[in-house]
């Protein structure tokens, strides 16, 4: 059984480590502004030590992702997921929607503070 090299796993891991990179800064204001309320919302800043190791696992699974997405379709072998146009037209979509995620995880505590 030969398994499908694709850059679907290093891109769910990469926007997983974003999510999880932006919940100490950006969740508790996202969750204010859809209306919710409450003390236990204070309690997502105790991921903020370790924004540094998710943003560092979001950009190394991003590098993985990224060779395995933009690879020329020629070293795909003929029937692979890669070797489609229309697959490798949505990873690529999905890959810069990632990167936009960890974007804003990167920027959102510095361009934070002009806001108040």
């Amino acid at each position: 059984m030969s398994k499908i090299k694709n850059g679907r796993g290093a891109l769910a891991l990469g926007g997983l480590a974003a999510i999880l990179a932006s919940t100490c800064c950006l969740g508790p204001l996202i969750l204010v502004a859809l209306g919710f309320s409450g003390a236990w919302i204070g309690n997502l800043t105790v991921l903020e030590p370790y924004r540094p190791l998710f943003i560092g696992a979001a950009l190394v699974a991003m590098v993985f992702a990224y060779r395995r997405i933009f690879r020329p379709a020629q070293v795909c072998e003929p029937g692979e997921v890669c070797a489609e146009p229309k697959v490798r037209t949505i990873y690529k979509i999905i890959f810069w929607v990632v990167g936009a995620l960890i974007f804003v995880a990167l920027a959102f505590p510095y361009i934070l503070p002009l806001f108040y």
